[in-house]
This record gives C-alpha cells, sequence and structure tokens, in this order.
C-alpha cells in the first residue's frame, strides 16, 4: 500500500498491517451503525430523536460561509 494512503498501522499476531483510509471510514461507520442500533433496541432513545440531533450537530458544524469582501 502507498504510505500516502495509510491512515494507520496495527499489528495483529506479531505482524504489521496498513489500514487505508477507505478501510477506516467503513470501519467506524460499521460500528457506528451497530452502536445505534443496539441503543434504539434497548430503546434508549427513538431514530427520530437521532435524526434531530443529527440535524443539529449539522447546523452547528457546518454553518454556511460568510462571503468574503
Amino acid at each position: 500500500m502507498n504510505d500516502s494512503k495509510v491512515a494507520l498501522k496495527m499489528v495483529i499476531d506479531g505482524k504489521e498491517r496498513d489500514v487505508s483510509y477507505e478501510e477506516l471510514a467503513l470501519s467506524n461507520n460499521l460500528a457506528q451503525e451497530a452502536l445505534v442500533r443496539v441503543l434504539i433496541e434497548k430503546k434508549l432513545f427513538e431514530p427520530k430523536e437521532l435524526l434531530k440531533m443529527m440535524e443539529t450537530v449539522k447546523k452547528e458544524r457546518y454553518r454556511p460561509l460568510k462571503d468574503k469582501e
């Protein structure tokens, strides 16, 4: 794997393995989806609450850029 695309290096059973940004993103996505499903199944929150909070976070983090003069 090209070093510029390596997100991290892991050692598993004494063998070094490069992890790409794509693999890392997919792994994070899988873990996040699994966590959300468990929390919903345990009825700790409703899916609509998650969607509402996602909108809140989106508004906080991704504010429109003001025109530069």
